[in-house]
Protein backbone atom coordinates (compact mmCIF):
# COMPACT_ATOMS: atom_id res chain seq x y z
CA UNK A 1 0.00 0.00 0.00
CA UNK A 2 1.09 3.01 -0.98
CA UNK A 3 2.23 5.88 1.84
CA UNK A 4 0.15 8.71 1.83
CA UNK A 5 1.65 11.84 0.29
CA UNK A 6 1.85 14.75 3.18
CA UNK A 7 0.60 18.20 2.93
CA UNK A 8 4.04 19.71 1.57
CA UNK A 9 4.13 17.09 -1.12
CA UNK A 10 0.64 17.83 -1.93
CA UNK A 11 1.00 20.89 -2.95
CA UNK A 12 4.48 20.78 -4.39
CA UNK A 13 2.85 18.20 -7.06
CA UNK A 14 0.14 21.46 -7.60
CA UNK A 15 2.78 23.31 -8.56
CA UNK A 16 4.00 21.22 -11.16
CA UNK A 17 0.53 20.82 -12.45
CA UNK A 18 -1.66 18.14 -10.61
CA UNK A 19 -4.77 19.33 -9.87
CA UNK A 20 -5.71 16.18 -8.13
CA UNK A 21 -3.02 16.89 -5.33
CA UNK A 22 -5.21 20.17 -4.83
CA UNK A 23 -8.15 18.47 -4.53
CA UNK A 24 -6.53 15.79 -1.89
CA UNK A 25 -5.76 18.97 -0.23
CA UNK A 26 -9.03 20.12 -0.15
CA UNK A 27 -10.58 17.08 0.97
CA UNK A 28 -8.08 16.91 3.81
CA UNK A 29 -8.83 20.02 5.23
CA UNK A 30 -11.92 21.42 4.70
CA UNK A 31 -14.08 20.04 7.28
CA UNK A 32 -11.18 21.04 9.98
CA UNK A 33 -10.70 24.30 8.59
CA UNK A 34 -14.72 25.10 8.00
CA UNK A 35 -14.51 24.50 12.31
CA UNK A 36 -11.90 26.45 12.77
CA UNK A 37 -13.62 29.25 10.93
CA UNK A 38 -16.95 28.35 12.80
CA UNK A 39 -15.49 28.03 15.98
CA UNK A 40 -13.36 32.03 15.66
CA UNK A 41 -16.49 33.60 14.09
CA UNK A 42 -19.54 32.34 15.57
CA UNK A 43 -21.80 32.79 12.26
CA UNK A 44 -21.94 29.39 9.88
CA UNK A 45 -22.23 31.76 6.68
CA UNK A 46 -19.60 33.71 7.31
CA UNK A 47 -17.56 30.82 7.95
CA UNK A 48 -18.40 28.91 4.79
CA UNK A 49 -17.41 32.12 2.75
CA UNK A 50 -14.31 32.45 4.85
CA UNK A 51 -13.38 28.79 4.01
CA UNK A 52 -13.79 29.78 0.66
CA UNK A 53 -11.73 32.38 0.48
CA UNK A 54 -8.87 31.15 2.82
CA UNK A 55 -8.37 28.15 -0.29
CA UNK A 56 -8.48 30.56 -3.01
CA UNK A 57 -5.81 32.81 -1.49
CA UNK A 58 -3.81 29.40 -1.15
CA UNK A 59 -4.65 28.45 -5.06
CA UNK A 60 -3.58 31.99 -5.96
CA UNK A 61 0.43 32.04 -3.85
CA UNK A 62 0.53 28.34 -4.21
CA UNK A 63 3.04 29.13 -7.33
CA UNK A 64 5.04 31.31 -4.75
CA UNK A 65 5.36 28.61 -2.07
CA UNK A 66 8.38 27.67 -0.62
CA UNK A 67 8.87 24.87 1.69
CA UNK A 68 9.78 26.87 5.03
CA UNK A 69 6.79 26.78 6.96
CA UNK A 70 4.17 23.35 7.27
CA UNK A 71 1.18 23.69 4.65
CA UNK A 72 -1.08 23.57 7.64
CA UNK A 73 0.69 26.38 9.08
CA UNK A 74 0.23 28.48 6.03
CA UNK A 75 -3.36 27.74 5.48
CA UNK A 76 -4.44 28.54 9.25
CA UNK A 77 -2.70 31.51 9.30
CA UNK A 78 -4.57 33.05 6.08
CA UNK A 79 -7.72 31.56 7.72
CA UNK A 80 -6.72 33.54 11.10
CA UNK A 81 -5.86 36.74 9.05
CA UNK A 82 -9.16 36.69 7.47
CA UNK A 83 -10.78 35.67 10.57
CA UNK A 84 -9.48 39.10 12.40
CA UNK A 85 -10.19 41.53 9.20
CA UNK A 86 -13.82 39.67 9.46
CA UNK A 87 -14.27 40.46 13.28
CA UNK A 88 -13.07 44.14 12.20
CA UNK A 89 -15.67 44.50 9.70
CA UNK A 90 -18.45 43.16 12.11
CA UNK A 91 -17.59 45.85 14.95
CA UNK A 92 -18.20 48.07 12.78
CA UNK A 93 -21.53 46.78 11.56
CA UNK A 94 -22.76 45.40 14.88
CA UNK A 95 -20.67 45.93 17.93
CA UNK A 96 -22.86 42.93 19.81
CA UNK A 97 -22.41 40.77 16.83
CA UNK A 98 -20.71 37.83 18.04
CA UNK A 99 -22.68 37.94 21.55
CA UNK A 100 -26.06 37.69 20.12
CA UNK A 101 -28.44 34.43 20.76
CA UNK A 102 -30.07 32.87 17.90
CA UNK A 103 -33.86 32.68 18.15
CA UNK A 104 -35.46 29.79 20.28
CA UNK A 105 -35.38 26.25 18.78
CA UNK A 106 -32.98 27.23 16.05
CA UNK A 107 -30.51 23.96 15.79
CA UNK A 108 -27.00 24.48 16.96
CA UNK A 109 -24.53 26.00 14.08
CA UNK A 110 -21.97 23.13 15.61
CA UNK A 111 -24.36 20.00 15.46
CA UNK A 112 -23.36 19.83 11.56
CA UNK A 113 -19.86 20.46 12.32
CA UNK A 114 -17.78 16.99 11.90
CA UNK A 115 -15.57 16.29 15.56
CA UNK A 116 -14.59 13.32 16.65
CA UNK A 117 -15.97 10.22 16.72
CA UNK A 118 -18.37 10.12 19.71
CA UNK A 119 -19.60 6.89 21.35
CA UNK A 120 -23.78 6.70 20.47
CA UNK A 121 -23.93 6.62 24.06
CA UNK A 122 -22.95 9.72 24.83
CA UNK A 123 -24.45 11.55 21.90
CA UNK A 124 -27.14 13.16 23.55
CA UNK A 125 -24.45 14.40 26.17
CA UNK A 126 -22.00 15.67 23.37
CA UNK A 127 -25.33 17.42 21.47
CA UNK A 128 -25.97 19.35 24.73
CA UNK A 129 -22.36 20.54 25.49
CA UNK A 130 -21.22 21.44 22.16
CA UNK A 131 -23.51 24.56 22.02
CA UNK A 132 -22.39 25.76 25.46
CA UNK A 133 -18.80 25.35 24.02
CA UNK A 134 -19.29 27.43 21.47
CA UNK A 135 -20.92 29.95 23.77
CA UNK A 136 -18.55 30.05 26.14
CA UNK A 137 -15.72 29.55 22.96
CA UNK A 138 -17.26 33.30 22.09
CA UNK A 139 -16.99 34.31 25.68
CA UNK A 140 -13.30 34.69 25.46
CA UNK A 141 -10.98 37.24 24.30
CA UNK A 142 -10.41 36.64 20.70
CA UNK A 143 -6.72 35.74 21.89
CA UNK A 144 -7.09 33.33 24.06
CA UNK A 145 -9.89 31.86 21.73
CA UNK A 146 -7.76 31.57 18.99
CA UNK A 147 -5.47 29.93 20.87
CA UNK A 148 -7.38 27.60 22.34
CA UNK A 149 -8.92 26.79 18.73
CA UNK A 150 -5.83 26.86 16.73
CA UNK A 151 -4.43 24.09 19.43
CA UNK A 152 -7.08 21.69 20.33
CA UNK A 153 -9.34 22.14 16.64
CA UNK A 154 -6.19 22.34 13.96
CA UNK A 155 -3.41 20.36 16.65
CA UNK A 156 -1.38 23.63 15.35
CA UNK A 157 1.96 23.12 17.97
CA UNK A 158 2.85 25.93 20.41
CA UNK A 159 5.77 26.82 18.81
CA UNK A 160 3.92 27.59 15.33
CA UNK A 161 1.00 29.46 16.83
CA UNK A 162 3.49 31.35 18.54
CA UNK A 163 4.59 32.62 15.08
CA UNK A 164 1.76 33.15 13.68
CA UNK A 165 0.25 35.59 16.53
CA UNK A 166 3.62 37.38 16.86
CA UNK A 167 4.35 36.64 20.40
CA UNK A 168 6.67 34.27 22.05
CA UNK A 169 5.36 30.92 23.07
CA UNK A 170 5.02 31.26 27.16
CA UNK A 171 2.99 33.61 26.42
CA UNK A 172 1.14 31.20 24.09
CA UNK A 173 0.59 28.38 26.73
CA UNK A 174 -0.65 31.53 29.40
CA UNK A 175 -3.08 32.54 27.05
CA UNK A 176 -4.01 28.89 26.51
CA UNK A 177 -4.48 28.04 30.56
CA UNK A 178 -6.46 31.44 30.99
CA UNK A 179 -9.06 30.04 28.24
CA UNK A 180 -9.33 26.74 29.70
CA UNK A 181 -9.89 28.08 32.73
CA UNK A 182 -12.64 30.62 31.36
CA UNK A 183 -13.91 27.43 29.34
CA UNK A 184 -14.48 25.59 32.65
CA UNK A 185 -16.14 28.10 34.85
CA UNK A 186 -18.29 28.81 31.70
CA UNK A 187 -19.49 25.38 31.41
CA UNK A 188 -19.51 24.80 35.13
CA UNK A 189 -21.57 27.70 35.21
CA UNK A 190 -23.92 26.24 32.48
CA UNK A 191 -24.22 23.34 34.69
CA UNK A 192 -21.84 20.87 32.36
CA UNK A 193 -19.84 18.62 34.81
CA UNK A 194 -16.05 17.40 34.07
CA UNK A 195 -17.36 14.05 33.45
CA UNK A 196 -19.87 15.62 30.49
CA UNK A 197 -17.42 17.68 29.43
CA UNK A 198 -14.52 14.62 28.57
CA UNK A 199 -15.78 14.67 24.80
CA UNK A 200 -14.60 18.03 24.04
CA UNK A 201 -11.61 19.19 24.25
CA UNK A 202 -12.00 21.09 26.99
CA UNK A 203 -10.73 19.27 30.56
CA UNK A 204 -7.71 18.06 29.31
CA UNK A 205 -5.33 20.92 27.31
CA UNK A 206 -1.51 18.89 27.54
CA UNK A 207 0.39 22.53 27.86
CA UNK A 208 3.62 20.29 27.89
CA UNK A 209 3.19 19.26 24.04
CA UNK A 210 4.78 20.46 21.04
Amino acid sequence: MAQERTDEELLAAYQQGDPGAFEALLRRHRAPLFTFLLRMLGDRQRAEDLAQETFLRIVKGAPAWERRARFQTWLYTVARNLCIDQSRRDRFRRADSLDAEGPDGEPSMVDSVPGREIDPERGAASARVRPLLQQALLGLPPEQREVFVLREQAGVPFREIAEMVGVNENTVKSRMRYALEGLRKALAAAGVSEEAASDEPVPDARLGRA
